[in-house]
């Protein structure tokens, strides 16, 4: 199946067509991110018959630069934000891999699905298009994801993501909880969580490629 497929039911009715109309707006009026181009790029990037991993974020990046419609990712003209560096040192103690990249396309092709709940956001304004009703389309990507595809890591760092886990069948698929890697909560369980490791050791385990982080 293709997201088009996928996503056809949704993108029909008038809640779909009300969020296109009011981010439209949103763009003529105002600067917001990502670039407009970028909006679906976790879609884009990554294929749904290829999605293995689902990691969930919040809402994008908000200064200039930054955003590039990949969750936690930015790309490669600023600095890696606090929660990316957090990031990279887990991956590090983890697994010993150094990245220095902090472009993550390189994840969303190999079957990471780095899905925000809210795919825009106004300049300087965290959280400002939550009410815009993005969270009723990327809900509805993760439930499609859940029922439509079995043996998938869903990643769900810090307690916004973990509100998700109602939406994906633990019966079929590996729930993966732990903090959120942003300054405020990465030592009370996020540095030491190994994710990516743990990761791969599902997927070998049934018989799927492990992801090259």
């Amino acid at each position: 199946m293709t997201w088009d497929e996928v996503l056809s039911p949704f993108k029909d009715t008038a809640f779909y067509k009300n969020i296109i109309e009011k981010v439209r707006c949103e763009y003529a009026e105002n600067i917001c991110f990502p670039p407009e181009h970028q909006i679906f790029r976790s879609l884009d990037l990554t294929p749904f018959d290829k999605v293995k991993v689902v990691i969930i974020g919040q809402d994008p990046y908000h200064n200039a630069g930054q955003a590039n419609g990949l969750c936690f990712s930015v790309s490669e003209s600023v600095a890696a934000p606090p929660s990316l560096k957090n990031i990279f040192k887990e991956l590090k103690d983890d697994t010993g891999i150094i990245r220095t990249r902090h472009e993550l396309d390189d994840w969303a092709k190999q079957g990471v699905l780095l899905l925000n709940s809210t795919l825009t956001v106004r300049a300087h304004e965290p959280n400002s298009h939550k009410d815009l009703g993005w969270e009723g389309f990327t809900d509805f990507i993760i439930k499609e994801v859940s029922e439509k595809k079995e043996d998938v890591v869903f990643v769900l760092w810090g307690a916004f993501a973990q509100k998700k886990a109602p939406l994906i069948d633990g019966t079929k698929h590996f729930i993966l909880k732990a903090a959120h890697p942003s300054p405020f909560s990465v030592y009370r369980g996020f540095y030491g969580s190994k994710p990516f490791s743990s990761i791969n050791d599902f997927l070998k385990s049934k018989n799927r490629a492990p992801i090259s982080w």
